[in-house]
């Protein structure tokens, strides 16, 4: 089995809503994104993907939360948008796009500080 990870970013706002403390204000972030994938097998030419096409891919997904509020896009208008939920989102639209049988969204982790992050998968 095989892993390949990219990272990539974004610049948005948030506010939780229901949150008490700082964080219930609106605020900003610098946002990093890991995407995982695993793949059992190489394709012709010894690749699980390329690298390039899955930062494509990842940066293709988190360009409408780059630069926004985050607040103001669904399903973030429902659910606040906490880095738990962030990371949920991505890897599902993630999953979306990739439709490669042989590779699988393993993990998505969102970093909104340098020391704090949240991760999603599938058991």
């Amino acid at each position: 089995m095989y892993e390949l990870s990219v990272e990539v970013s974004f610049s948005a706002a948030h506010q939780l809503r229901g949150y008490k403390g700082k964080c219930e204000n609106l605020h900003g972030h610098n946002w990093k994104v890991q995407v995982s994938i695993m793949a059992e097998t190489l394709n012709d030419i010894d690749l699980a993907i390329d690298f390039h096409d899955l930062k494509k891919i990842a940066r293709e997904v988190i360009a409408p939360l780059d630069h926004a509020y985050l607040n103001e896009i669904f399903p973030f208008t429902e659910k606040n948008p906490s880095s738990e939920n962030i990371a949920k989102w991505i890897f599902d639209c993630m999953k979306k796009k990739i439709t490669d049988e042989n590779i699988n969204i393993s993990a998505v982790t969102v970093w909104e500080s340098d020391t704090a992050s949240a991760s999603y998968y599938e058991a």
